[in-house]
């Protein structure tokens, strides 16, 4: 039997609010083994229970929280931490704090979950400063998971070994990858490349005491080409990175499309090879990508895209499920303990003056 869980969502989240997430818990069990899953749905109870209706969801795995109170998708952080209690994305969040959900899962605003999230869970370690957001980027082998893309601009060395720490663990609770490897994302392969928090987190992964399937430095390409399992970056250059594959993925579809209509025997040709461009649209389909972690919290925290559809939103349950029931917090908390193991020593070893960066 799977192991009971319950997912608190923040129904008022997102674009579409209770229109998407009620059916986005019909297309995850559709989709995927739902038995032993309940959900939290916070939010306006008179608007849930019409989806509710239309969708026909068993009675007995939803549980409706009520609030009116809800946080605005253009609405600044500190007004948010200010001015969000008792809205539907705290409450759904502090029911991961009491215990009463496995994990949490939000459409709405990036900047205001974050700062809550962190607020009322707190980091999963003490010298954790931010959450890191993981992107599941599609490859020609599968996944690869890439972090950070956004949650912090800057990072040390120390800050992009926990990255590596925590993304080998969400890889291997979420996409089921027995050992995965990890790279360094640089601008080139060799040891003397890079700057110096690349360089410092390289030789830390390479020689610490971590159990970690190391591959070493990565380059641009090798993301898509699923050279590794996890790519490590800072959020700087992960969300470019990701924007400038979103955007060259756009278009190219737009090119496609246009080259596939532009008479009638590229039309005729379209329809002959539509079977190979439906397997290549759902390997590119967002919906089967959307959930993006905020990993580093002491708890589960799922940021869905604010304007995913159903299927996407199910697909950020899905990720939700697989993290809550996996060992991901303990594996992470194991492997930070021994880095700051190796900070603790390098500072021990430190001539008197100097400091460990």
């Amino acid at each position: 039997m799977p192991t009971p869980v319950t997912i608190s969502l923040d129904a008022m989240g997102g674009d579409h609010g209770p229109s998407v997430i009620v059916p986005g818990i019909r297309s995850y069990l559709s989709a995927h083994d739902g038995e032993g899953v309940r959900f939290l749905l916070h939010g306006d109870e008179t608007q849930i229970r019409a989806h509710l209706t239309r969708c026909d969801l068993p009675a007995d795995i939803i549980d409706i929280r009520h609030t009116e109170k809800v946080v605005a998708m253009d609405e600044k952080p500190a007004q948010a931490m200010r001015r969000g209690k008792g809205s539907s994305l705290w409450n759904a969040i502090e029911s991961v704090k009491t215990g009463e959900a496995g994990g949490v899962v939000s459409a709405g605003n990036t900047g205001a979950l974050m700062a809550i999230a962190k607020l009322i869970l707190r980091m999963s370690a003490p010298g954790l400063e931010r959450p890191a957001i993981v992107a599941s980027w599609p490859t020609f082998k599968g996944h690869t998971a890439v972090l950070d893309v956004g949650a912090n601009i800057g990072s040390d060395a120390e800050q992009l070994v926990e990255f590596a720490i925590m993304g080998e663990a969400f890889q291997a609770a979420v996409r089921g990858v027995a050992r995965p490897s990890i790279g360094l994302l640089n601008v080139g392969s060799e040891d003397m490349k890079g700057n110096e928090q690349v360089k410092e987190a390289h030789a830390i992964l390479r020689d610490g005491p971590f159990d970690l399937n190391y591959h070493g430095f990565v380059e641009g390409d090798d993301i898509a080409k699923g050279t590794v399992d996890v790519v490590v970056t800072d959020g700087f250059t992960g969300n470019i990175a990701l924007k400038t594959a979103e955007g060259t993925a756009r278009y190219i579809s737009a090119l496609l499309k246009e080259a596939l209509t532009s008479n009638l025997q590229s039309k005729l040709g379209a329809a002959i090879a539509m079977p190979a461009l439906k397997k290549m649209r759902q390997k590119i389909d967002p919906s089967t990508i959307n959930g993006g972690p905020l990993l580093g919290l002491n708890g589960i925290v799922v940021k869905s895209h604010g304007g995913a559809d159903a299927k996407g939103f199910g697909n950020a349950i899905r990720i939700a499920v697989d993290l809550a029931r996996s060992d991901y917090m303990s594996k992470v908390g194991d492997n930070l303990g021994k880095l700051d193991a190796v900070f603790d020593h390098a500072k021990a070893a430190a001539p008197v003056g100097d400091t460990v960066q």
